[in-house]
C-alpha cells in the first residue's frame, strides 16, 4: 500500500515537470526572436557612428595631440638665504618644478614662469634659476631633449613672463622634466628682503615643431613659492637680556642718574625715561612700554599727560619725560615691557624753599686764594626731603669779609653733590686769620627763607719746617692694603694748608726693605721714587683715605711676615735742620707667625690654671684637715 501510494505520486510529479519545460522553452523561443531584431539595429546605428568618426579623423591636420588630462605638474616650496652667497643655493633646500605628459607625436611643452606675489617692502621679485636635474623621473619615462637657460631675469611686474625651458617627446611616449628652483644669492649687491615669493608655473602643450600652440584651454597652472628667511639681526623677536631702561637728565644716555628737582609744576621736563627693545643681535625692535609713577610728579609723552601709560615705541626706543606737578616728596616709576620688568626708578621733588641747612667746615685749613667745597652744607625741605636747589654761602660780618668772603653778595655754592649728597661752598681767602659764614637758600640774604648754622674757616700761610712719613696703621695682614702718608709740618709741628711741594725729600725719593706692590700704574702718585714732588690734599676722606695736608700712597704689604721699614731723607726745599733721614715701620703677621703665638697664649693660659687648681686642692686638704681636728 505504501509502495503503490508513492508510485503515483512520482508519476504526476513527472507529468508537471513535462508540462513546466514545454512552457519555458517556448516563452524563450519567442524571446530570443525579437531580440535578433533590436540588435540588427543597433549594429546598424554602431556603423553609421563609426563612419561618421572616420571622416572627422581623416579631416584634421595630421599634428600631434598632447591629450589635456595627461599633463601633470607639481612643485614643491623651497627656502633661500637673504645675503650674497647664503645657504638656499643647492638642492636640499631649494624647490622643485616636476612635469609630465604623454606624446602622440614628436611634441613639446613649454615652461613659463609669472610672478604672482612678493613681501610688501620688496620692491623687485628676485632671479629664480631653475636647473635641470632629471628627465626620467620613473620608469617608461623618457624625453627626446630639453632645452634650459637655468636662468630667469627678474620680471619689473606680474604682467610679464618668461619662458625657461622646453621639453620635446618623441611619439608615444611619456616626456617628463624635474627642475630646481631656488634664488640667485650669489650675484646679490644688498640684502634680500625677506619673507616669501611666489611665481606661477605655466606648463603650455605645443606641436611637434614648437611653433604653434596646441589649443588655449591645455595650459597647466601650478605656483612656486621660495622663502626667504630673516637673518638674526632682522628677527622681530625681542630678546629681554638685552633691553634697557635709563632715566637721565636727558635722552638716550646708557646710565641712570640721581635726578632731584623742585617740586613747582612746570611743562619742562627734569628728566627723561629712555626705554630700548632689542634683538638677540642688539637690533632695535619694537615693543610695547608700560610705565606709572606714584607720588609726586607727571609723565608724559607729546600731547599726552597722565601717571600710568601704556606707549607704542618707535625704532625700539620709547621716550618718557618726567615732570614736575607741584608736590614735593619722591617719585617712584615702575617701568616694564611685555618681555622684562625694569627696576624701579625716582625722582626727588623738593619744596621751593628749604626749612633747614646744616653747615660743616671741609678743609681745615684754607690758603690764601681760592678754596673749594671750603665749607659744606645739607638742606632739607619741610618734608624731610633733600633740598637740592642752589645755595649760596656768605660771610657773616664785614670783618669776616675782610679775611675771606663777602658779606654783601652770597657766592653761589654751585651744583648740588649726588655723590655726597650736599653743597660744597667755596671760600676765597684774602689773608690769614678766622672768618665766620653761612649758608643760605637765596641769591640775597633777603629773599633768603633758611639760613645755617655759623661756621668758621682759619686761613693760614705757613711755611713747610719738616716733613714726616707714617703708615695708616701699625700691623697688617699679609697682602693688605696700606696708606704711606708724606706730610710737610710748619713750625709748631701741625699739619699744613694744602700747597704744592718740590724737593720735599731727596732725589731718591722712599726706599723700601719689603715687596710692596703699588696700586694702578707706576705713575707719580703711585711711586716712592717720585715722592719727593706732590700736592697735599686739602680735605679729609673717608672714601679714598685722603687726609687734609698730607700726600698719599696706596700700597700693599708683602705675603709674608716681618717688619716693612721705610726710609727717606728731607729735601732742599726744608730748612737744613730738617734735611735728616726718616723712617718709619709696620708689621706684617703671617698666618704661620699668629697661629704659633696663639698656640703660646694658650699653652700659657692651660698653665696658669694649671697652678690655680693645684693652689685650690691644697686649700681643700688643708680645710679638711682642720675639719678633722
Amino acid at each position: 500500500m505504501i509502495r503503490i501510494s508513492r508510485g503515483e505520486r512520482d508519476a504526476s510529479a513527472r507529468a508537471t515537470h513535462l508540462e513546466a519545460a514545454t512552457r519555458k522553452f517556448l516563452v524563450t523561443t519567442n524571446e530570443r526572436t525579437q531580440m535578433s531584431t533590436t540588435t540588427n539595429f543597433k549594429r546598424i546605428a554602431l556603423v553609421a557612428v563609426a563612419a561618421l568618426g572616420l571622416g572627422v579623423l581623416s579631416s584634421v591636420p595630421s599634428q600631434a595631440v598632447i591629450p589635456e588630462a595627461s599633463i601633470a605638474v607639481t612643485t614643491t616650496t623651497g627656502t633661500s638665504g637673504q645675503t650674497k652667497g647664503a645657504a638656499g643655493m643647492d638642492s636640499s633646500t631649494a624647490g622643485t618644478v616636476s612635469l609630465s605628459f604623454t606624446a602622440t607625436a614628436a611634441d613639446s611643452v613649454s615652461v613659463t614662469i609669472i610672478p604672482k606675489a612678493k613681501p610688501s617692502d620688496s620692491l623687485t621679485y628676485p632671479s629664480l634659476l631653475l636647473m635641470l636635474v632629471d628627465t626620467a623621473t620613473s620608469s617608461g619615462r623618457t624625453t627626446v631633449g630639453v632645452t634650459s637657460p637655468n636662468t630667469y631675469t627678474a620680471l619689473p611686474s606680474a604682467s610679464e613672463s618668461n619662458t625657461t625651458a622646453a621639453v620635446v617627446a618623441a611619439a608615444n611616449t611619456i616626456g617628463a622634466a624635474k627642475f630646481y628652483a631656488f634664488i640667485d644669492t650669489a650675484t646679490l649687491s644688498t640684502s634680500r628682503t625677506a619673507g616669501t615669493y611666489t611665481w606661477t608655473v605655466a606648463v603650455t602643450p605645443y606641436s611637434a615643431n614648437f611653433a604653434t600652440q596646441i589649443g588655449n584651454t591645455g595650459v597647466v597652472y601650478k605656483d612656486i613659492s621660495i622663502t626667504v628667511a630673516a637673518t638674526t639681526a632682522q628677527s622681530l623677536v625681542i630678546d629681554p637680556t638685552k633691553s634697557t631702561a635709563f632715566l637721565n637728565t636727558t635722552a638716550g644716555q646708557s646710565s641712570d642718574a640721581a635726578i632731584s628737582a623742585v617740586a613747582t609744576a612746570s611743562a619742562t621736563e627734569v628728566g627723561v625715561l629712555t626705554v630700548k627693545t632689542y634683538n638677540s643681535s642688539s637690533e632695535a625692535r619694537d615693543e610695547s612700554v608700560t610705565v606709572s609713577i606714584a607720588g609726586a610728579g607727571v609723565l608724559n609723552v607729546g600731547a599726552v599727560s597722565g601717571t600710568s601709560l601704556v606707549l607704542a615705541s618707535t625704532a625700539g626706543v620709547t621716550n618718557i619725560n618726567v615732570r614736575p606737578d607741584g608736590r614735593a616728596g619722591v617719585a617712584t616709576i615702575s617701568v616694564s615691557t611685555p618681555t622684562r620688568t625694569f627696576s624701579n626708578k625716582s625722582v626727588t621733588f623738593y619744596a621751593a624753599a628749604a626749612k633747614t641747612i646744616t653747615a660743616t667746615v671741609g678743609t681745615p685749613l684754607l690758603a690764601v686764594g681760592a678754596n673749594a667745597g671750603a665749607v659744606r652744607g645739607v638742606a632739607v625741605d619741610a618734608n624731610g626731603v633733600a633740598w637740592t636747589g642752589t645755595a649760596y654761602i656768605v660771610a657773616s660780618s664785614a670783618a669776616d669779609a675782610l679775611v675771606a668772603g663777602s658779606a654783601t653778595t652770597p657766592v653761589s655754592c654751585g651744583a648740588y653733590d649726588t655723590v655726597n649728597l650736599r653743597h660744597n661752598c667755596p671760600v676765597t681767602a684774602l689773608t690769614v686769620g678766622t672768618a665766620k659764614f653761612k649758608i643760605i637758600d637765596a641769591a640775597t640774604v633777603a629773599l633768603a627763607t633758611a639760613t645755617s648754622n655759623e661756621v668758621t674757616v682759619t686761613v693760614s700761610a705757613a711755611s713747610v719746617a719738616s716733613v714726616k712719613i707714617e703708615f695708616d696703621k701699625a700691623t697688617y695682614a699679609p697682602n693688605e692694603r696700606a696708606r704711606i702718608y708724606v706730610t710737610p709740618l710748619d713750625a709748631t709741628g701741625k699739619a699744613m694748608q694744602s700747597a704744592s711741594y718740590t724737593n720735599l725729600l731727596t732725589s731718591t725719593g722712599i726706599s723700601v726693605n719689603g715687596a710692596l706692590s703699588y696700586a694702578g700704574t707706576l705713575t707719580t702718585a703711585d711711586s716712592f721714587t717720585a715722592a719727593g714732588a706732590f700736592t697735599s690734599a686739602a680735605q679729609t676722606s673717608a672714601t679714598t683715605g685722603a687726609r687734609a695736608g698730607s700726600m698719599q700712597f696706596t700700597v700693599y704689604m708683602p705675603s709674608s711676615g716681618g717688619v716693612v721699614t721705610l726710609n727717606a731723607t728731607g729735601g732742599t726745599s726744608l730748612p737744613l735742620a730738617a734735611q735728616v733721614a726718616l723712617t718709619a715701620t709696620a708689621t706684617v703677621t703671617d698666618s704661620g707667625a699668629a697661629a704659633l703665638a696663639a698656640v703660646n697664649a694658650l699653652a700659657t693660659t692651660v698653665a696658669s690654671l694649671r697652678t690655680l687648681i693645684t693652689t685650690l686642692t691644697n686649700l681643700v686638704l688643708k680645710i679638711q684637715k682642720k675639719v678633722k681636728a
